[in-house]
């Protein structure tokens, strides 16, 4: 288990029961109790828990306005499952000899994890952690994309990863957006989106990943219409949506 996961998990646990002690989390999470302390403070830090004597609650409701993406990390606890039968449902699409430029997200992470058993794929991406876990697919190849480097999501953006997008064709491109509306697919953050735009013109074909807290929603900066996709990952989709999106030719895979 990574860093990462670990945290997740943490996260996970607090948000289900409200709180938790350190002692219950290093149980249930295999860790020594140091580690816990530490996650623990770095979540609290984050503004994604609130460390207390002996454990951590939940941080008191949410401080993000309307409009914005919240944290990376505030992000990672949530809708798991939801995610989780998504990456699983998605996995089935992908066979030996593809190669899959993949953005960064907190779905696509999840996504990653299945990869991982997945054989002979060729992985392109900008997620440091997503590259990390799917290395540990069988025989296949990964390429991190290298730029300026974002701690919060360990993604790298900008120009230099631009660049580098372009010098790869794909079969696949795998994209998590912020928002799924009739207008499209849009994303909060416009480096982001613009990572996005650039793998989906080297792929085949794209598939966008997004949960159904994503539906029906503005996002500020548009990744592209929905006729970009030939498909849709969603664990539920609005029928007015659902509709639009099968009128552009997009093929919804659902959960629900």
């Amino acid at each position: 288990m990574t860093p990462e996961q670990r945290r997740l998990q943490i996260v996970g646990h607090v948000r289900t029961g409200g709180r938790a002690t350190v002692e219950q989390l290093a149980d249930d999470l295999g860790s020594s109790r140091e580690t816990i302390r530490r996650d623990l403070g770095l979540l609290d830090s984050q503004g994604l828990l609130r460390k207390i004597h002996g454990g951590a609650v939940m941080p008191e409701p949410g401080v993000f306005a309307a409009g914005r993406e919240d944290p990376f990390h505030a992000r990672l606890g949530r809708n798991v499952a939801a995610k989780r039968a998504m990456a699983r449902a998605a996995r089935a699409l992908f066979h030996p000899g593809d190669s899959v430029l993949i953005d960064t997200g907190t779905t696509t992470l999840i996504l990653a994890e299945e990869l991982a058993q997945c054989r002979g794929l060729t992985v392109i991406t900008n997620s440091a952690a997503i590259a990390a876990l799917a290395a540990k697919g069988e025989d296949g190849s990964v390429f991190l994309l290298g730029g300026e480097f974002r701690r919060g999501g360990q993604e790298c953006v900008g120009e230099l990863v631009l660049e580098q997008i372009r010098q790869f064709r794909t079969t696949h491109a795998i994209l998590t957006v912020g928002a799924v509306g009739p207008e499209g697919f849009m994303n909060y953050d416009l480096q982001e989106t613009q990572v996005a735009r650039a793998m989906a013109r080297q792929a085949a074909q794209v598939t966008i990943m997004a949960d159904a807290t994503k539906m029906d929603h503005l996002a500020t900066f548009q990744v592209g219409p929905l006729a970009m996709a030939r498909r849709l990952v969603s664990d539920a989709v609005p029928p007015a949506l659902a509709s639009s999106l099968r009128n552009a030719g997009v093929e919804l895979v659902t959960t629900d």
